[in-house]
């Protein structure tokens, strides 16, 4: 039977899932999936053709990535490539465990390319996992908030003069 060929993203079919995790990885990639207990990965492959609506793609926490940065941020001989699992991403900064394990934060300036090599979640609006992680933190963080404002108010109460 022959292979279809996307020609055009007017295309409305998904590509077949593997039934098993490919072998296709890098070694470092390999150990890291199995570290995670992951394996089989098809389901949190991005979706780039087909209806909009259908189209899912972009860095997710917890994906595998290889980060090449700017040669000039780099002193004597170190590595240009950083391999490992996404943290987190904010406004200047990537958060990483690299491939050795080591937490490495690395400002966006100094990043030229970030190749994504798996996701290991689904998109963030179909994660329930992080969904509800991320409620029950925001929770966790305003009971906190109002504690710390609660001791503030009351210590100025208790050192008024009059």
């Amino acid at each position: 039977m022959e292979e279809p060929t996307i020609t055009d993203a007017t295309v409305h079919s998904q590509l077949p899932k593997s039934s098993i995790m490919t072998t296709d990885y890098p070694d470092w990639a390999m150990v890291e999936l199995d570290r995670m207990g992951i394996s089989d990965v098809s389901d949190f492959q991005d979706v780039l053709y087909g209806p909009i609506a259908d189209r899912k793609a972009g860095l997710r926490r917890d994906d595998l990535v290889e980060i090449l940065l700017d040669a000039r941020s780099l002193t004597g001989d170190m590595e240009p490539w950083v391999r490992g699992r996404l943290i987190s991403s904010h406004k200047s900064s990537l958060e990483i465990i690299d491939s050795e394990g080591h937490f490495r934060a690395l400002a966006r300036e100094v990043i030229v390319e970030i190749q994504l090599i798996t996701h290991t979640r689904p998109p963030y609006i179909d994660d329930e996992e992080l969904m509800t992680f991320e409620r029950s933190e925001a929770r966790r963080r305003s009971e906190i908030q109002e504690e710390v404002e609660k001791r503030a108010s009351n210590s100025h109460e208790n050192h008024q003069w009059g």
